[in-house]
């Protein structure tokens, strides 16, 4: 089955889910720094990292759903899960299947995050960082509509702002002290502050 319906379609989930992955890397970076959006608590900057991060994943799937039942390409639902092997352009289709794999992990051991251990749940969520770049690869040689235009400006945008939060968030990562050293810290802080009688300060084991 083939139609234009299905053609847009595809084209449309595609580059909005890349779009809120970006938004959605940029938030875990704002995150990880502890940082704030105007307007927003901190727990309400978390949430909607989550929640976009679940949005992209829902786009992602209609995305594969159309590209699989669409009829004027030859890609499987088995080369939707397994890379490089669909019929048609097996490398750009393949590096997408890469990133949708990735993204699956990464979002279901985010949901099973208080039943993991930190070290896992925290070494399967650096992998978005390597997810962005093979989705950004796949829109741009499995398609044919992001390669020149304002969707082009779009996806290059969405390119530098993935680029600063990753290097943001290497550089929070490097400056943070190693935990022992935080924890030491804190528990000599909040004695301090205990034996004055003045408040205790709220410290995060980022």
């Amino acid at each position: 089955m083939t139609s234009p319906v299905l053609w847009y379609l595809n084209r449309a989930t595609g580059i909005v889910s890349l779009l809120l992955m970006t938004l959605t890397v940029v938030l875990g970076t704002v995150v990880r720094r502890h940082g704030r959006i105007p307007g927003l608590p901190r727990f309400a900057v978390t949430g909607l990292h989550r929640n976009v991060g679940l949005l992209s994943a829902l786009l992602l799937v209609t995305h594969v759903l159309t590209a699989v039942v669409d009829s004027y390409v030859d890609i499987g639902v088995a080369n939707t899960v397994v890379p490089f092997t669909a019929g048609y352009r097996p490398l750009a289709i393949g590096l997408g299947t890469l990133a949708a794999d990735l993204l699956l992990l990464v979002i279901v051991t985010s949901l099973l995050r208080e039943r993991l251990p930190h070290r896992l749940w925290k070494a399967v969520h650096l992998t978005s960082y390597l997810l962005w770049p093979l989705a950004f690869v796949h829109g741009i040689t499995a398609g044919t509509d992001l390669g020149s235009g304002w969707l082009l400006a779009v996806v290059l945008t969405c390119a530098a702002a993935a680029t600063w939060a990753s290097v943001a968030a290497l550089g929070a990562r490097r400056a943070s002290p190693p935990p022992a050293e935080r924890a030491a810290a804190a528990l000599t802080t909040t004695s301090a502050a205990l034996s004055t009688g003045n408040p205790v300060a709220v410290f995060r084991n980022g």
